[in-house]
């Protein structure tokens, strides 16, 4: 492993050479057209199970660093983490701007089993036992352990800032804070609030032409499923449920996202005008969700997520499913009234005539997701909300100097901590595209924009107001840090 503490020591050396300060080197441009600053894999030698007194394996565990902005010898170590997926490197985005900021290394390290990090060959039940949220919080501790004493730092967004959140709870003597960006630590049973979200960031007239097309779709459904899913690209999704849950995401993103004049305006359009309306939204299902957003219509079908091998599963989806399944649910169900996703899922019979389909069964959402996690992972997989809440504390989490950011339009921030406490302040980031990690990635949040630029956001004041009261706290936890660390000398 070459790690800060040696490469900080190498730099020590060399500080009268270049002033501690290495050539800027950003070296990704991938399809997606996210920019990084670094995509040099280094690996750290992981334990498989801190829990266990017995177990001694390990597994190699990849992680990423940035040393341009350091400031020899006592600058910050920003520690970013990394979520639920592959982590390719260290993202140019507005973390780099901090960094700078506050001379600050950067390092990332990517989530046990995502990507390049899996401890096993195949991804079976059994071998995911050792996938959860508290194993990866010791393994942030593990690698923060072995790295240099300069004041630490965290941060991650979504699932990852409910991981920075919880590991400044837990270890708060291995950072002097943490920024959690949409960080969703409330994890939720029956999570309505999602859709009911969805609503109110699309306003009274898209939101009435998206339930139109949910009923519309609802009733062409049982009697031309295949031509309705061909329209879509979806034929490969056999089950009724896998079908209108994709259709549900394909909307939710736009929202989550920062884009909804991409599903809105067209679809708005379309009805003004008089359009076939499922034709529409098949229109921008196929050129946004699936052409844009690059989603894999095949992801949604259970028999992909059935597959073990690594190679079937880098996008992740087996394994966030997993989580999902055992630990946090996020289930995202249609509330019991006005609602925008369907609230039926057909069981599998598709009906041939009227007669046959008023004798069809149907089930909530909710235990379509219970199905989904018994067909892919078998018996005994469920997921403990009241235990996961118990252990962190849910949106009432005890810790301290942690920050909370959120989007106004994003559907997520429900299950992030939204009211302000002492030495725990939230912020939410008001205007019409603030969604999923704004304050952080800029508008809109799926398109990187380099250092999180805010020039794209529909109010820009706001998310750099938000922004100067995060640089703010984190000023004032990293002096304290270094007030303390001198007086114990």
């Amino acid at each position: 492993m070459r790690g800060l503490l040696v490469i900080i020591g190498s730099l020590l050396m060399i500080n009268n050479v270049c002033n501690g300060l290495l050539t800027s080197r950003i070296n990704r441009m991938s399809s997606s057209s996210i920019n990084y600053l670094s995509r040099e894999a280094l690996w750290f030698n992981q334990t498989l199970d801190h829990f266990s007194p017995y177990d001694h394996r390990k597994f190699h565990q990849r992680y990423y660093e940035y040393l341009d902005e350091f400031r020899i010898p006592d600058g910050p170590i920003f520690l970013v983490i990394c979520g639920e997926s592959a982590c390719g490197g260290i993202s140019n985005d507005y973390i780099n701007v901090l960094a700078k900021k506050f001379g600050a290394a950067l390092v990332t390290l990517e989530h046990r089993y995502y990507g390049k990090s899996s401890p096993f060959e195949s991804l079976t039940t059994e071998n995911l036992k050792f996938l959860s949220s508290k194993q990866a919080l010791f393994d942030l501790a593990a690698f923060r352990q072995a790295n240099v004493e300069n004041p630490w730092f965290v941060f991650g967004i979504s699932y990852a800032g409910a991981l920075s959140a919880w590991f400044r709870l837990k270890f708060p003597h291995l950072t002097c804070g943490s920024l959690a960006s949409s960080g969703v630590v409330h994890p939720i049973l029956n999570f309505t609030e999602y859709d009911k979200q969805m609503g109110e960031s699309a306003g009274p007239e898209c939101k009435a032409v998206l339930q139109e097309v949910t009923q519309l779709v609802e009733q062409r459904l049982p009697f031309e499923g295949e031509a309705l899913k061909t329209i879509f690209g979806a034929s490969e999704l056999k089950v009724d449920g896998d079908f209108l849950y994709y259709l549900a995401d394909a909307a939710a993103v736009a929202f989550q996202y920062g884009e909804p004049d991409k599903l809105c305006i067209p679809m708005t359009n379309a009805k003004k005008a008089g359009e076939d309306l499922v034709g529409a939204y098949a229109k921008y299902v196929n050129e946004y969700y699936v052409g844009t957003f690059g989603v894999d219509v095949r992801s949604y079908t259970q028999e992909y997520l059935k597959k073990t091998t690594l190679s079937d599963s880098e996008s992740g989806d087996r394994l966030w499913w997993f989580q999902v399944c055992s630990e946090v649910a996020f289930f995202q169900v249609a509330p019991a009234d006005d609602s925008i996703r369907s609230s039926k899922i057909d069981l599998g019979h598709v009906p041939t005539t009227r007669l046959d389909f008023i004798y069809v069964h149907l089930i909530d959402l909710r235990l379509y997701h219970l199905d989904l996690c018994k067909n892919v992972f078998g018996e005994g997989v469920y997921p403990v909300v009241d235990a996961t809440n118990l252990y962190y504390g849910g949106t009432d989490i005890a810790g301290s100097k942690i920050v909370f950011t959120n989007g106004s339009q994003d559907p997520w921030r429900h299950a992030s901590k939204q009211i302000s406490s002492p030495d725990m302040p939230s912020y939410i980031v008001n205007c019409q595209n603030c969604g999923h990690g704004s304050d952080l990635r800029g508008c809109p949040q799926s398109h990187l924009v380099l250092e999180g630029n805010s020039k794209n956001c529909s109010s820009p004041d706001a998310v750099n107001k938000v922004r100067q009261q995060m640089i703010e706290q984190i000023d004032l936890w990293l002096s304290q840090c270094h007030a303390a660390a001198i007086s114990s000398m």
